[in-house]
């Protein structure tokens, strides 16, 4: 009985760990922490963030996401515009060999379009991601307070580029 126990221990342990480290992985592309805000009820959008890390050798590119949760997922970043700051959606999200793209609030992210029911903090929502290379990947978006900056995530300010195409090649 002892023995059980104490397997039992270490496989709930195993699995706490497991969840706490919030890291999915497609090929050489680490993916850190996938969360989002909490969205109001009548909220019709939401959005994800979260970090690419490229450990290969070769540039990939993150070029599309989909939930079941909204109608449409989207590639976007924030422009200054005259002042204005505006939303885009952008054909890809680069991501060099040795670098690290953080999706973050005031950046790139996953603009959730047609929300089918509203983001409740503590929750979690999937999320598929579709690289280039590195092919498709199932994470779990974490549900956060709508206002949660990232900050203890280590997602701070945009520090990633989006794709060439919009000539936006700032790197953190």
């Amino acid at each position: 009985m002892k023995r059980i126990l104490g397997i039992a221990t270490a496989l709930a342990l195993f699995g706490a760990g497991a969840a706490l480290a919030h890291s999915y992985k497609a090929g050489p592309i680490d993916i850190g922490h996938p969360w989002a805000r909490a969205t109001a009820p009548s909220a019709p959008n939401g959005v994800g963030y979260l970090s690419l890390t490229n450990t290969g050798t070769e540039e990939d590119r993150l070029v599309a996401a989909s939930t079941p949760v909204a109608e449409k997922a989207e590639l976007h970043t924030h422009l200054n515009e005259n002042g204005v700051m505006k939303m885009r959606e952008v054909p890809y999200i680069a991501i060099a060999p040795g670098e690290t793209m953080k999706l973050a609030p005031g950046g790139l992210h996953v603009m959730l379009l047609g929300l089918k029911k509203p983001l409740v903090k503590g929750e979690q929502v999937p999320l598929t991601l579709r690289f280039e290379k590195a092919g498709t990947v199932d994470v779990e978006l974490s549900i956060e307070a709508a206002g949660q900056s990232g900050s203890d995530h280590g997602h701070g300010h945009m520090g990633a580029a989006a794709g060439a195409a919009h000539g936006h090649t700032q790197k953190q």
